[in-house]
């Protein structure tokens, strides 16, 4: 996926395989952005041109289990020197920079005529997947590509690191004079975050787990507190200790606080450090962790004795995905590898203390529209490997109770088929007391259905609704009204999260405790069925981590606009949605923020097809509205949005944007087609935003902003900004070209804007699995509804361009860095120069989509992105003055 931005809205969870995330729709594919901070507990994929969550910013992108978008390159230490070296010298560069342009390049779609063009293999690139039952262009349809000299897949092209150099060097000339303002502003984000801070504590087994941040550090320390054994004359009776923290970063948050991973050390001498997945042992007495070093997201794994630190197994030779998984042992890792596309497809069994190349593949993935990923079940009895294109779905199992008892690295257990892959059908699996629950779309539904049978294999035949034992509702039926994304299943009850009205939503399970019939057949019944409420209209909601599947405890995370997250304990032994029987874990500390100052709205706007009501979200100081709607003058308004997918932009709370409202902004999060907002109507064909009907996404965003400056008049169009990153850097790209009259300022974080070029070449990393997104412009029923909205292919001549702000990393493996350097570089030859904004290019040459690990220096590029914003819209004005009020 091409994914999720610095302000969408994913949480993610890394320690251990059995926490269980909501994610933002950063489903198993996209260009998300997916996603973005570590934040305990909740979690939006990323779906998107992203998945696997590494990144820190306090945004989104999704329990990524699958990646996507682009390009997955390995960059050597060799590469990364000379690209560090080259932009750290002291360039100057006063005029933009003038890109060579070469007029008869073009790329061809269609056949590939004697197989003449090749992969790095040498092999012939194919056109089009081998299910596919397209036509392919012939003959083949040249496609200019002018700046195609800037894919450089080894980033060590003198001419294109000088360029981009000279990029860099520009950018920081046209905006040297906004240092005060970029201090302004992180020093008002900085305010708003309690930088000495802990995630709410969570029980595994003999420990309490948690992390922690401290002030002046970058990264996180994982933690955890063992739990005080209960006397011996009452054993039943476990004392789980309360937090009782003074805010210091010397005092412990439990008593006899371990710190288990320190990233911070992890990260020194790194440029760049992302923590992949966190994973404790059965025993407790090992760790096993795998890292990013570059931003590739190619990751490499490491297992940590706790009790001596010593790291007992790394192979640097070893590059894998970032999931790792223990056994049912602390002999046993199961681990996935990728192919040359970046493509997770292999699943190995590995022993400690056997060297890797004896690791015994368990699975592999052939087909390439296809990506992996891996599990364990809640109750840690069954590792499940899901394989999925972006339209139809395979589950496998293993009972590692058998597979594990082996004593040498062979598998005795048998790897079996859930149910073989149907075109079009998806599904997933949880597991519950011999029962599978399945998540499904089978018989064509539009959104997931929930369904139940007995654990085995090829069981498709028996699958059941789910239905409430009293009133003989199907609980999730795959209508157009409830959208189910997820099931976790504990011993006694389930919990589903889902949407209903647009809203996240939180549904409560329970089976009756005393029939012993649901713990040795299958049960399609619940005996109750219950919602959880809230008491604002629009909010974010889901699950916190849970790493015990015998529990009562339900930890959700909530937040909304003006309400910073809050986790929260619910007795599933009690009545689940009495409000009063909640108990507040944590709120999220925001320093100086008064709640009673801010206001937000969820209203619609009709589309131009005059059916379709577009949601959107706002959020506003209560005075900036009050003025306007007293003085009729309009207010500068930024609207974001992101569209693809299926991901779903939340109304959460972000502190990040107290610096934009405090300077009398609107801050609107546009929830466009394409997203699974509405349910994945919203997103699939024929009346969402996927195939070729992609220009829905584009229109609602072009409609929501003319409808704030025509209709709503909140706003006029030199103080309208938008934004959007990844696919929604796609959404911008091809919304100024649209409209490029309609905003005055616009930010591409990481852009998906060479879409043809990109989706023709099979070569490019992650192409070939977003074929089912986007279509293949190679084939005649996509290549020119593709060649029409994709924005390298639509810059308007002579058009007076709104300022932009463009984005990316070296290292991106989702959106190649080229993307954003061949925008540029289009916008500056067709725009007139003299009524448009400057054109700013900005390449991280040490950092890949997720942009800074750091988590200080991801609040210094999101003052440099939001400092450009404000002075393209002219305000300068001093931010409305703190309060001490933390309500």
């Amino acid at each position: 996926m091409r994914r999720i931005s610095k302000n969408g809205s994913v949480r993610i969870n890394t320690r251990g395989e059995g926490s269980y995330n909501r994610s933002i729709g950063i489903h198993p594919f996209g260009k998300t952005n997916i996603i973005i901070i570590i934040i305990a507990g909740l979690v939006s994929r990323g779906a998107v041109r992203s998945v696997a969550a590494f990144s820190v910013s306090g945004s989104v992108r999704s329990r990524p289990p699958f990646l996507s978008r682009r390009g997955f390159v390995t960059a050597s230490s060799r590469i990364l020197m000379s690209a560090s070296e080259m932009a750290e010298e002291a360039i100057v560069v006063t005029a933009p920079p003038v890109a060579r342009r070469e007029e008869s390049r073009v790329v061809l779609a269609g056949v590939n005529v004697n197989g003449h063009a090749k992969g790095k293999d040498g092999k012939p690139l194919v056109r089009q997947s081998e299910s596919s039952d397209g036509v392919l262009l012939d003959p083949p349809v040249p496609v200019s590509d002018p700046y195609g000299w800037m894919r450089d897949e080894s980033r060590t092209d003198p001419e294109l690191l000088q360029h981009l150099a000279n990029e860099n060097a520009f950018t920081s000339h046209v905006t040297q004079h906004l240092e005060p303002l970029r201090k302004d502003l992180y020093d008002h984000m900085l305010q708003s975050i309690q930088e000495t801070d802990y995630s709410v504590p969570t029980k595994d087994g003999d420990f309490l787990y948690y992390s922690r941040t401290f002030e002046g550090k970058s990264y996180t320390v994982y933690c955890r507190a063992p739990i005080p054994i209960p006397p011996a004359n009452n054993a039943d009776e476990e004392t789980v200790p309360e937090v009782d923290w003074d805010g210091s970063a010397k005092t412990h948050i439990l008593p006899n606080e371990e710190a288990y991973l320190d990233v911070n050390q992890l990260a020194e001498g790194q440029k760049y450090c992302s923590v992949g997945r966190v994973a404790v042992s059965p025993s407790q007495t090992l760790l096993a962790y795998t890292v990013d070093f570059v931003g590739g997201e190619t990751c490499q794994l490491f297992v940590k004795n706790l009790e001596t630190g010593e790291i007992v197994s790394h192979d640097p030779d070893l590059e894998l995905y970032g999931v790792v998984l223990w056994g049912s042992n602390d002999e046993t890792l199961y681990y996935i590898t990728m192919d040359h596309a970046h493509r997770p497809y292999r699943v190995y069994k590995h022993v400690l203390g056997t060297k890797h190349s004896q690791d015994e593949l368990i699975f592999e993935e052939e087909d390439e529209l296809f990506w992996m990923y891996a599990s364990k079940t809640l109750d840690k009895r069954y590792l499940l490997i899901d394989t999925k294109s972006k339209e139809t779905a395979e589950v496998h199992y293993l009972d590692l109770f058998s597979d594990d008892s082996s004593s040498d690295n062979r598998s005795t257990g048998t790897l079996q088929c859930v149910a073989k892959r149907r075109k079009k059908v998806l599904y997933t699996v949880k597991h519950h007391e011999g029962t599978w629950f399945i998540s499904t779309n089978v018989g064509g539904t539009p959104n997931m259905k929930l369904m139940s049978c007995p654990v085995g294999p090829n069981c498709e035949d028996q699958w059941m609704d789910v239905m409430e034992e009293t009133t003989g509702m199907t609980l999730f039926d795959g209508g157009y009204d409830r959208a189910l994304s997820g099931i976790t299943c504990f011993k006694q009850y389930a919990v589903a999260c889902g949407r209903e009205g647009g809203i996240p939503r939180v549904w409560v399970m329970k089976y009756d405790n005393n029939d012993e019939s649901i713990h040795t057949t299958c049960s399609s019944k619940v005996c109750n069925f219950d919602q959880l409420t809230f008491d604002e209209t629009a909010y974010d909601v889901g699950l916190g981590s849970h790493y015990e599947y015998d529990t009562t405890d339900l930890v959700i995370g909530y937040d909304s606009l003006i309400t910073p997250l809050s986790t929260l304990k619910i007795d599933m032994s009690h009545d689940p949605i009495n409000e009063g029987e909640r108990v507040v874990l944590k709120s999220k500390a925001v320093p100086g923020y008064n709640k009673d100052e801010y206001s937000c709205d969820r209203i619609t706007v009709k589309s131009r097809d005059g059916t379709t009501d577009i949601p959107i979200s706002l959020v506003y100081r209560k005075d900036v509205m009050e003025q306007h709607l007293q003085e009729g003058l309009p207010i500068p308004t930024h609207l974001y949005g992101y569209g693809s997918y299926g991901a779903c932009m939340e109304a959460s709370f972000r502190a990040t944007r107290l610096p934009l409202l405090d300077r009398g902004m609107v801050y609107i999060i546009a929830h466009v087609r394409g997203g699974g907002e509405m349910g994945r109507q919203w997103y699939e064909e024929p009346m969402g935003a996927k195939y070729l009907c992609k220009k829905n996404t584009f229109n609602d965003f072009v409609d929501v902003a003319r409808w704030l400056v025509d209709e709503k008049k909140m706003t006029t169009s030199t103080l309208l900004s938008c934004e959007g990153r990844s696919a929604g850097g796609l959404l911008i790209g091809a919304s100024i070209n649209q409209a490029p009259d309609l905003f005055k300022v616009a930010i591409l974080g990481v852009p998906f804007v060479d879409v043809v070029p990109t989706m023709m070449d099979a070569s490019i990393p992650l192409t070939i699995v977003e074929w089912e997104e986007w279509g293949n412009p190679n084939e005649k029923k996509y290549h020119q509804y593709m060649m029409e909205y994709s924005p390298i292919n639509n810059v308007q001549k002579g058009a007076t361009y709104p300022s932009c702000l463009l984005t990316g990393g070296l290292h991106d493996p989702r959106v190649q860095y080229w993307e954003p350097a061949k925008f540029a570089a289009e916008l500056r030859h067709n725009h007139v120069p003299e009524s448009s904004g400057p054109v700013c290019l900005k390449i991280d040459m040490a950092a890949g989509h997720f942009s800074a690990s750091d988590r200080y220096k991801y609040y210094k590029e999101l003052a440099f992105d939001y400092a450009f914003l404000l002075d393209q819209l002219g305000l300068h004005t001093t931010p409305k003055p703190n309060h001490t009020s933390t309500k």
